[in-house]
């Protein structure tokens, strides 16, 4: 079955433009992690629809360090784009999904991610960072990839993607959750981490049911 990819070299390059915080010194740093993207060899993770990043253990170091390295204000913009997206694809699920149990799983992704956006908005208020409105090129490309799915062929290539955006919102997560910049996305993260680690679970075991 073929895996997703998030395009996670693609991020870099989108955060910077989509960060308004009007801390003059986060703004220098996105532009500075954007400016060392594009020398950044791009490696297999730009290949949308045949990546699995593996397990958080596995994972190619190069996108492991990318989603490491995020400053807060870095962390947040991607996390908000990724919550949007969880909810998009779950009411997808919700709506077409084939089977009861794949359509009971997205409709708990949109009540989840969005009660997760909820609380993502007021860290964002407290740190002055205001997501774009539109989603991430490297989300959007995702979601495209499932409206013309329907029945099984739908089924499975959702929870591909599941599997892969929570395998490395993980890895974000647990990087945010060990050591951040400010004690609030330390907090955040560390009470969303067994939530997403849940949902990917729950993907896992869904996934070998419509295999």
């Amino acid at each position: 079955m073929k895996r997703a990819s998030l395009g996670l070299l693609t991020a870099s390059l989108l955060l910077s433009a989509a960060c308004t915080s009007t801390n003059p010194e986060t703004e220098q740093a996105s532009a500075a992690r954007a400016e060392a993207a594009v020398s950044r060899p791009p490696g297999s993770s730009e290949v949308l629809g045949a990546y699995d990043p593996g397990t958080p253990e596995t994972m190619n170091p190069t996108t492991a360090d990318a989603l490491r390295g995020f400053s807060d204000a870095e962390f947040l913009l991607t996390v908000a784009s990724s919550n949007e997206m969880e909810v998009q694809l779950g009411t997808l699920a919700a709506q077409q999904g084939s089977t009861d149990a794949v359509k009971q799983f997205g409709q708990m992704m949109v009540d989840q991610h969005t009660a997760a956006g909820q609380e993502l908005s007021a860290v964002n208020a407290q740190l002055d960072v205001k997501p774009s409105v539109a989603i991430m090129p490297m989300h959007q490309q995702l979601i495209d990839r499932l409206k013309d799915k329907a029945g099984r062929a739908f089924d499975e290539r959702y929870l591909d993607v599941m599997e892969t955006a929570h395998k490395l919102d993980i890895v974000m997560f647990e990087a945010k959750e060990k050591k951040a910049e400010n004690a609030a996305v330390q907090a955040f993260a560390a009470k969303m981490l067994p939530t997403l680690r849940t949902h990917l679970a729950e993907a896992n075991a869904l996934e070998k049911q419509v295999d």
